[in-house]
């Protein structure tokens, strides 16, 4: 887990500050600067109209008396696709913009679904329930 947290914060970073340089190099400065403030501006909008939708599906849902999951597995891709837009960088641009086209976001639930499915039936997963006053829940006492 510590491995993949100081990838996530130090080895994505650099490897985006080198793109973007080697980018500045090939279009310009200003260009860069444009693109980085362009598909900053177009994620948050796109991830505002995306969010919307998702919020108005999960109260569709729930006024019709059903579990919003698909719905609220929905907005959360949208947050997080929202918050790689707002991050500088051509790949989190990427992954920010593949969360938030519904076609390639359905894809990428499948994927998640699936292995998460497979490393339940291997009995990789733990899930744990924690309750108000910060112990375990009986449930968890019992196993």
């Amino acid at each position: 887990m510590l491995s993949r947290l100081i990838f996530l914060f130090v080895a994505i970073p650099l490897v985006e500050l080198a793109i973007l340089l080697q980018l500045g190099q090939w279009i310009g400065l200003w260009p860069t600067v444009g693109l980085v403030v362009a598909t900053g501006i177009a994620g948050a909008a796109l991830a505002r109209h995306q969010g919307i939708r998702a919020l108005l599906a999960v109260q569709q849902e729930l006024a019709a008396g059903r579990l919003p999951g698909r719905s609220l597995l929905d907005g959360l891709s949208i947050l997080v696709g929202g918050a790689f837009l707002l991050t500088p960088g051509i790949l989190t641009d990427a992954a920010g913009f593949s969360l938030l086209l519904p076609t390639s976001r359905r894809w990428l639930q499948r994927m998640i679904r699936r292995r998460m499915e497979r490393r339940i039936e291997e009995g990789t997963v733990q899930f744990r329930v924690f309750t108000p006053g910060g112990g375990l829940s009986d449930e968890e006492d019992s196993r």
